[in-house]
């Protein structure tokens, strides 16, 4: 059975860590698409295309996938070829884990219209809000670390000796979280791995000052790829 690929457009903004895990998962997966930055959009009008206002979204031709999990999915599904879960189902189902914490359990307490409303509504400090964001990122991290020190074997990446699934969420969130300033010295296999990734073009492709409405941004020639 044939499956139609339409076009691709994403929907984002060069700081959406939700929309650079899927810019790593289409460069991984040697996709071309467009790119359309929110921030360049009235909120009206991103609202039509997406009803809950978030980033990232996917346009595959005139039909819209909104969330990062669920646009992984669609691409996993259609563009097979380079698969960015493991064979193994146990190990598809520990990097699918892997991400989901960081994905459902540590993202939505450290995004930024979490972070705004304690600021705005409950008149947290800024100093307060930091210590917030540094709380839960050294919980989930610590849990990251751990389930990395439980593998079977050593391996190059969270769970393979390719970047895929668990590595695209990782390396954002470890991003953000030096923004942060938070101390990551006790995560050496997290870290290991996100300068492992940070060295290969589909990861340098995605990054925020990659993109074209970063401030300052400064337009390079890349080869399409891993």
């Amino acid at each position: 059975m044939t499956i139609d690929r339409p076009p691709l457009t994403l929907f984002t903004q060069s700081r959406n860590s939700a929309g650079e895990r899927v810019r790593i998962a289409l460069n991984l997966k040697g996709l071309a698409y467009d790119y359309v930055s929110v921030a360049s959009m009235e909120a009206a009008g991103y609202r039509r295309i997406n009803p809950q206002g978030l980033m990232p979204a996917l346009k595959v031709g005139e039909e819209i996938i909104a969330q990062s999990g669920a646009i992984l999915e669609y691409l996993e599904d259609v563009y097979s070829e380079r698969p960015l879960l493991p064979a193994n189902p146990i190990e598809r189902a520990q990097a699918r884990a892997f991400a989901c914490l960081i994905s459902s359990d540590t993202h939505p307490l450290c995004n930024y219209r979490v972070r705004k409303y304690l600021t705005q509504e409950m008149n947290a400090s800024d100093e307060a809000v930091l210590a917030w964001y540094r709380n839960w990122v050294t919980i989930s991290f610590t849990a990251l670390e751990e389930l990395l020190a439980r593998r079977a074997s050593a391996q190059s990446y969270c769970f393979g000796d390719n970047p895929g699934w668990a590595d695209l969420h990782l390396v954002p969130v470890v991003d953000n979280a030096r923004r942060f300033r938070c101390d990551l010295s006790a995560f050496p296999r997290l870290i290991a791995i996100e300068d492992r990734c940070s060295k290969l073009e589909a990861f340098r492709r995605a990054r925020p000052e990659a993109q074209p409405d970063y401030p300052g941004y400064v337009k390079t020639t890349v080869s399409p790829g891993r």
